[in-house]
């Protein structure tokens, strides 16, 4: 019996999705380099930063180092702030602050 394995196209948030990175609690070089590495892939020329809550100082860290130290090219495209309801495990609801950094890098750099 064989399988049969259809290849999905990828849709423009799968792509938002793989550029993506998460900042949580680990030192802010371990985000930078994978913002590093997402800008070496070829076709990857914007990668989004988002963080909530204590976090949101390491993203906007991460993001800088990025921009002065490894990839002087970037820019920030945009950032978004906003809050996010959030329910604990005992029921009550809490307000944590979160934010999307996009860096944009030019083609052909």
């Amino acid at each position: 019996m064989t399988e049969k394995t259809t290849k999905k196209s990828m849709t423009d948030e799968d792509k938002a999705n793989e550029n993506t990175i998460y900042v949580g609690n680990k030192p802010p070089m371990s985000y930078v380099l994978a913002v590093v590495t997402q800008f070496s892939n070829k076709d990857s020329n914007e990668v989004i930063i988002k963080a909530r809550g204590r976090a949101i100082s390491r993203a906007v860290d991460t993001a800088e180092i990025v921009r002065n130290r490894f990839v002087t090219d970037a820019e920030v495209k945009n950032i978004n702030i906003s809050t996010e309801s959030m329910t604990n495990e005992e029921g009550r609801t809490s307000n944590v602050s979160s934010i999307e950094i996009y860096l944009y890098k030019k083609k052909g750099k």
